[in-house]
């Protein structure tokens, strides 16, 4: 069973940090409906859903993923590599308090939860413009006295290694070859998205269903061919925020 740990969109999100897209306006009510409806879905595939109120002044904190790292033995609360967004984790500390153990990245390191991809015990880090060497090496000592080994993976031409490359079924991954190197998951099955759908690679795996943005249909068709179950949503407002379906939930296992 899983909890998911969400957060309300707030009307600052039209201020939300950006790095890799041109701000565009955000129809806010129209966010606000994308997520509940988003949130439906969980709920839908058995989730528990407790869905946190707006952080007034912080643009980004809908997107609640970047703020922790959980694993089946803590919690590890990031330190954000965008101070604007340092202030989102106090409260998710406390969101995730009844459900482990909690232990924390430290100054000076920095580190954003888009960045962590976990398959099994095998944890990689995206070395990107929000998680530094610093963080990802407490985040290794951190993880490791459970058994986890922590890998530094390149990434280029987007914000977090989860907007390269996600797990979509036991033993699958959905990446865009240009922004992540392939290799790094040799032995897993792997999808390519389709060349013209770059920001296509985020896909939220609960269960054996992915919840998959409906905007990119034709990677969409490749997942289906492959046998991947889709739930599609629109995040099309978020997705203005460089947020994307992982972003927007933080799952615990029960």
């Amino acid at each position: 069973m899983l909890t998911a740990i969400t957060r309300q969109v707030g009307p600052d999100i039209a201020r939300c940090e950006l790095t890799h897209l041109a701000r565009v306006p955000i129809d806010v009510a129209r966010a606000a409906a994308q997520h509940r409806a988003y949130e439906s879905c969980l709920r839908e595939l058995d989730c528990t859903v407790v869905s946190l109120p707006v952080e007034a002044g912080l643009g980004d904190a809908v997107f609640v993923e970047d703020t922790a790292v959980v694993v089946d033995e803590l919690a590890v609360m990031t330190r954000p590599g965008a101070a604007s967004r340092r202030p989102e984790t106090a409260s998710i500390a406390r969101a995730l308090a009844p459900y482990r153990p909690l232990a924390a990245i430290h100054a000076p390191g920095v580190l954003d939860g888009g960045d962590v991809l976990r398959l099994g015990r095998r944890v990689l880090v995206g070395a990107s413009s929000r998680s530094d060497p610093e963080g990802i090496g407490q985040l290794r000592a951190l993880l490791a006295p459970h058994g986890y080994t922590v890998e530094a993976v390149p990434v280029s031409g987007c914000l977090h290694l989860k907007s390269a490359v996600t797990q979509v079924a036991p033993g699958t991954v959905l990446l865009n070859p240009s922004w992540v190197d392939p290799e790094v998951f040799a032995g897993l099955a792997r999808i390519e998205v389709d060349p013209a759908e770059p920001h296509a690679a985020n896909a939220l795996l609960v269960g054996e269903v992915a919840v998959y943005p409906e905007a990119y249909p034709r990677t969409a068709a490749r997942l289906e061919r492959a046998g991947v179950t889709l739930r599609l949503v629109d995040v099309s407002e978020l997705a203005k925020a460089e947020g994307a379906v992982t972003c927007c939930s933080i799952l615990v296992s029960r």
